[in-house]
């Protein structure tokens, strides 16, 4: 069963509570999302670091119920 944005959404902010986190579905099918998530644990981290953040926050659904997920992260600017 696919996962609904909302899901994502919250997955992510319960593991980075500070994050800003945007959530689109690429294809309307419930399988292909785009996640831009904003978030200051991401300061000093490699943009690899910071993508295994967020694929940890998703608790093993990736590639799972969450088929395909593109992925853009970033520390805020200051």
């Amino acid at each position: 069963m696919p996962m609904n944005p909302a899901e994502i959404e919250a997955l992510i902010r319960d593991a980075l509570p500070e994050a800003d986190v945007t959530i689109e579905d690429l294809r309307g099918d419930g399988d292909h999302y785009a996640a831009y998530v904003v978030s200051p644990a991401f300061q000093g981290k490699t943009r690899v670091q910071q993508h295994q953040m967020v694929y940890e926050a998703l608790q093993g659904r990736m590639g799972n119920e969450l088929h395909a997920l593109a992925l853009q992260t970033s520390a805020p600017q200051a």
